[in-house]
Protein backbone atom coordinates (compact mmCIF):
# COMPACT_ATOMS: atom_id res chain seq x y z
CA UNK A 1 0.00 0.00 0.00
CA UNK A 2 1.82 3.41 -1.20
CA UNK A 3 1.81 6.62 1.02
CA UNK A 4 -1.15 7.64 -1.07
CA UNK A 5 -3.67 4.84 -0.03
CA UNK A 6 -2.55 5.02 2.81
CA UNK A 7 -3.86 8.93 3.17
CA UNK A 8 -7.08 7.95 1.25
CA UNK A 9 -7.65 4.96 3.66
CA UNK A 10 -7.24 6.74 7.17
CA UNK A 11 -9.22 9.48 5.58
CA UNK A 12 -12.46 7.32 5.20
CA UNK A 13 -11.96 5.55 8.33
CA UNK A 14 -12.19 9.44 10.30
CA UNK A 15 -14.86 10.16 7.94
CA UNK A 16 -16.74 7.27 9.86
CA UNK A 17 -15.76 8.14 13.63
CA UNK A 18 -16.32 11.54 12.35
CA UNK A 19 -20.26 10.30 11.50
CA UNK A 20 -20.49 8.77 15.08
CA UNK A 21 -18.93 11.48 16.95
CA UNK A 22 -21.52 13.63 15.44
CA UNK A 23 -24.08 11.18 15.87
CA UNK A 24 -23.22 11.39 19.54
CA UNK A 25 -22.75 14.84 20.18
CA UNK A 26 -26.89 14.90 18.66
CA UNK A 27 -28.20 12.76 21.12
CA UNK A 28 -26.64 14.25 23.97
CA UNK A 29 -24.70 17.75 22.85
CA UNK A 30 -21.80 16.62 24.43
CA UNK A 31 -19.22 14.03 24.23
CA UNK A 32 -18.95 13.61 20.52
CA UNK A 33 -15.83 16.23 20.20
CA UNK A 34 -14.44 14.69 23.16
CA UNK A 35 -13.88 11.18 21.55
CA UNK A 36 -13.44 13.20 17.94
CA UNK A 37 -9.94 15.53 19.79
CA UNK A 38 -8.73 12.45 21.62
CA UNK A 39 -8.45 10.25 18.49
CA UNK A 40 -6.92 12.70 16.13
CA UNK A 41 -4.79 13.64 18.55
CA UNK A 42 -3.54 10.13 18.78
CA UNK A 43 -2.95 9.43 14.94
CA UNK A 44 -2.01 13.25 13.72
CA UNK A 45 0.12 16.03 14.79
CA UNK A 46 -1.48 17.99 17.04
CA UNK A 47 -2.26 21.05 14.49
CA UNK A 48 -3.51 19.41 12.45
CA UNK A 49 -5.91 17.84 14.77
CA UNK A 50 -6.84 20.76 16.21
CA UNK A 51 -7.89 22.11 12.99
CA UNK A 52 -9.62 19.12 11.26
CA UNK A 53 -11.41 19.14 14.43
CA UNK A 54 -12.39 22.84 14.21
CA UNK A 55 -13.59 22.47 10.79
CA UNK A 56 -16.22 19.33 11.87
CA UNK A 57 -17.03 21.04 15.24
CA UNK A 58 -18.26 24.32 13.28
CA UNK A 59 -19.95 22.26 10.60
CA UNK A 60 -22.02 20.10 13.53
CA UNK A 61 -22.79 23.70 15.83
CA UNK A 62 -23.51 25.56 12.97
CA UNK A 63 -25.80 22.87 11.40
CA UNK A 64 -27.67 23.21 14.77
CA UNK A 65 -27.80 26.79 15.26
CA UNK A 66 -29.29 27.35 11.99
CA UNK A 67 -31.97 24.36 12.80
CA UNK A 68 -32.89 26.82 16.03
CA UNK A 69 -32.03 30.28 15.09
CA UNK A 70 -34.71 32.19 15.99
CA UNK A 71 -33.87 31.22 19.78
CA UNK A 72 -30.19 32.22 20.04
CA UNK A 73 -29.90 35.45 22.12
CA UNK A 74 -27.13 37.03 20.10
CA UNK A 75 -26.34 39.80 23.76
CA UNK A 76 -24.90 36.63 25.00
CA UNK A 77 -23.20 35.28 21.94
CA UNK A 78 -21.41 38.61 21.13
CA UNK A 79 -19.74 38.83 24.64
CA UNK A 80 -19.06 35.27 24.95
CA UNK A 81 -16.80 35.64 21.35
CA UNK A 82 -15.75 38.36 22.72
CA UNK A 83 -13.82 36.41 25.21
CA UNK A 84 -12.68 33.82 22.68
CA UNK A 85 -11.02 36.39 20.61
CA UNK A 86 -9.45 38.15 23.94
CA UNK A 87 -7.67 34.66 24.31
CA UNK A 88 -6.74 33.91 21.69
CA UNK A 89 -4.93 37.40 20.88
CA UNK A 90 -3.16 36.70 24.26
CA UNK A 91 -2.23 33.30 23.61
CA UNK A 92 -0.92 34.20 19.76
CA UNK A 93 1.99 36.14 21.13
CA UNK A 94 3.85 33.17 22.06
CA UNK A 95 2.04 30.41 19.67
CA UNK A 96 2.09 27.81 22.19
CA UNK A 97 1.32 24.46 20.83
CA UNK A 98 0.96 21.53 23.81
CA UNK A 99 2.82 18.03 23.80
CA UNK A 100 0.20 15.85 23.21
CA UNK A 101 0.60 14.21 26.53
CA UNK A 102 -0.16 17.18 28.10
CA UNK A 103 -3.69 17.90 25.63
CA UNK A 104 -4.74 14.24 27.02
CA UNK A 105 -4.45 14.95 30.40
CA UNK A 106 -5.94 18.26 30.40
CA UNK A 107 -8.85 16.74 28.11
CA UNK A 108 -9.21 14.34 30.97
CA UNK A 109 -8.81 16.25 34.06
CA UNK A 110 -11.43 18.94 32.17
CA UNK A 111 -14.80 16.90 33.51
CA UNK A 112 -13.35 16.42 37.03
CA UNK A 113 -12.24 20.11 37.62
CA UNK A 114 -16.09 21.88 38.04
CA UNK A 115 -16.98 18.95 40.82
CA UNK A 116 -14.45 19.92 42.87
CA UNK A 117 -14.73 24.02 42.69
CA UNK A 118 -17.26 24.96 45.54
CA UNK A 119 -20.49 26.04 43.79
CA UNK A 120 -20.42 29.49 45.66
CA UNK A 121 -17.52 29.76 43.07
CA UNK A 122 -19.19 29.18 40.03
CA UNK A 123 -21.43 32.06 38.46
CA UNK A 124 -25.03 32.41 39.26
CA UNK A 125 -26.30 33.08 36.55
CA UNK A 126 -25.35 33.89 32.76
CA UNK A 127 -25.06 37.65 32.06
CA UNK A 128 -22.82 39.89 29.91
CA UNK A 129 -19.63 39.90 32.08
CA UNK A 130 -19.92 35.57 32.83
CA UNK A 131 -20.00 34.93 28.93
CA UNK A 132 -17.34 37.11 28.66
CA UNK A 133 -15.22 35.52 31.57
CA UNK A 134 -16.81 32.24 30.17
CA UNK A 135 -15.29 32.93 26.45
CA UNK A 136 -11.79 33.48 27.52
CA UNK A 137 -11.75 30.36 30.18
CA UNK A 138 -13.73 28.33 27.59
CA UNK A 139 -11.11 29.19 24.50
CA UNK A 140 -7.96 28.70 26.78
CA UNK A 141 -8.89 25.14 27.41
CA UNK A 142 -10.17 24.55 23.57
CA UNK A 143 -6.74 26.17 22.61
CA UNK A 144 -4.75 23.51 25.19
CA UNK A 145 -6.93 20.04 24.58
CA UNK A 146 -8.90 20.97 21.53
CA UNK A 147 -12.31 21.13 23.31
CA UNK A 148 -14.32 23.34 26.31
CA UNK A 149 -15.47 19.95 27.81
CA UNK A 150 -17.96 20.72 30.50
CA UNK A 151 -17.05 23.93 30.82
CA UNK A 152 -19.28 25.79 28.54
CA UNK A 153 -21.89 23.36 29.70
CA UNK A 154 -22.05 24.28 33.55
CA UNK A 155 -21.89 28.29 32.43
CA UNK A 156 -25.08 28.03 30.30
CA UNK A 157 -27.06 25.51 32.32
CA UNK A 158 -26.91 28.49 35.00
CA UNK A 159 -28.65 30.84 33.12
CA UNK A 160 -32.32 31.42 33.22
CA UNK A 161 -32.85 30.53 29.26
CA UNK A 162 -35.27 27.70 28.45
CA UNK A 163 -33.73 24.67 26.70
CA UNK A 164 -34.15 25.80 22.92
CA UNK A 165 -32.29 29.13 23.70
CA UNK A 166 -29.77 27.20 25.53
CA UNK A 167 -29.12 24.91 22.57
CA UNK A 168 -29.19 27.71 20.10
CA UNK A 169 -26.86 30.34 21.73
CA UNK A 170 -24.27 27.90 23.10
CA UNK A 171 -23.89 26.05 19.60
CA UNK A 172 -23.61 29.85 17.99
CA UNK A 173 -20.88 30.55 20.47
CA UNK A 174 -19.26 27.01 19.51
CA UNK A 175 -19.41 27.83 16.13
CA UNK A 176 -17.39 31.33 16.65
CA UNK A 177 -15.04 29.43 19.35
CA UNK A 178 -14.41 26.43 16.90
CA UNK A 179 -13.80 29.45 14.45
CA UNK A 180 -10.94 31.10 16.65
CA UNK A 181 -9.41 27.71 17.22
CA UNK A 182 -9.21 27.38 13.65
CA UNK A 183 -7.74 30.68 13.20
CA UNK A 184 -5.36 30.11 15.62
CA UNK A 185 -3.65 26.62 14.68
CA UNK A 186 -4.53 27.07 10.42
CA UNK A 187 -3.15 30.70 9.98
CA UNK A 188 -0.54 31.26 12.88
CA UNK A 189 0.69 27.91 12.86
CA UNK A 190 1.84 26.88 9.91
CA UNK A 191 1.99 22.73 10.21
CA UNK A 192 -1.42 22.45 10.35
CA UNK A 193 -1.58 23.49 6.00
CA UNK A 194 -0.96 19.73 5.12
CA UNK A 195 -4.67 18.77 5.91
CA UNK A 196 -6.38 18.64 2.35
CA UNK A 197 -9.61 20.35 1.21
CA UNK A 198 -10.86 17.24 0.29
CA UNK A 199 -10.51 15.40 4.21
CA UNK A 200 -11.99 19.26 5.23
CA UNK A 201 -15.01 18.39 2.92
CA UNK A 202 -15.49 15.19 3.83
CA UNK A 203 -15.48 16.33 7.52
CA UNK A 204 -17.88 18.83 6.89
CA UNK A 205 -20.46 16.12 5.57
CA UNK A 206 -19.79 13.36 7.64
CA UNK A 207 -20.95 15.99 10.91
CA UNK A 208 -23.91 16.91 9.56
CA UNK A 209 -25.30 13.57 8.54
CA UNK A 210 -24.07 12.57 11.90
CA UNK A 211 -25.87 15.24 13.60
CA UNK A 212 -28.81 14.73 11.54
CA UNK A 213 -29.19 10.77 12.48
CA UNK A 214 -28.55 11.42 16.34
CA UNK A 215 -31.82 14.06 16.33
CA UNK A 216 -34.18 10.53 16.10
CA UNK A 217 -32.53 8.82 18.75
CA UNK A 218 -32.68 11.43 21.32
CA UNK A 219 -36.78 12.06 20.29
CA UNK A 220 -36.75 8.24 22.17
CA UNK A 221 -34.94 8.62 25.34
CA UNK A 222 -36.25 10.08 28.88
CA UNK A 223 -34.95 13.00 30.19
CA UNK A 224 -33.59 10.24 33.18
CA UNK A 225 -32.10 7.96 30.20
CA UNK A 226 -30.82 11.19 28.45
CA UNK A 227 -28.71 12.64 31.82
CA UNK A 228 -27.63 9.26 32.98
CA UNK A 229 -26.09 8.11 30.11
CA UNK A 230 -24.00 11.90 29.25
CA UNK A 231 -22.62 11.84 32.70
CA UNK A 232 -21.59 7.97 32.99
CA UNK A 233 -19.65 8.72 28.96
CA UNK A 234 -18.38 11.90 30.05
CA UNK A 235 -16.58 10.00 33.19
CA UNK A 236 -15.49 6.95 30.90
CA UNK A 237 -13.62 9.27 28.46
CA UNK A 238 -12.30 11.76 31.19
CA UNK A 239 -11.37 8.51 33.10
CA UNK A 240 -9.67 7.11 29.60
CA UNK A 241 -7.89 10.17 28.05
CA UNK A 242 -6.24 11.04 31.59
CA UNK A 243 -4.66 7.42 31.54
CA UNK A 244 -3.76 7.56 28.14
CA UNK A 245 -1.70 10.75 28.67
CA UNK A 246 0.23 9.71 31.81
CA UNK A 247 1.01 6.84 29.29
CA UNK A 248 2.88 9.01 27.11
CA UNK A 249 3.99 10.90 29.67
CA UNK A 250 5.98 7.82 31.05
CA UNK A 251 7.64 7.03 27.50
CA UNK A 252 5.50 3.76 27.40
CA UNK A 253 3.79 4.35 24.31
Amino acid sequence: MNEGEMTITMALGLGLLMVFTAFLSGIFGMAGGMVLIGVLLIVLPLPMAMVLHAVTQMASNGWRAFLWRRHIQWRITVFYVMGCFIAVGVWSLTLYVPEKAIALLMLGLSPFVLRIVPTKLMPATLGPAQALGGGIACMALMLLTGVTGPLVDQLFLRSTMNRQQIVATKASCQVFGHGAKLLYFGALIEQAGSVEPWVLAMAVAASMLGTSLGKQILERLSDAQFRSWAGRLITILGLYYVGYGLVLLAGIA
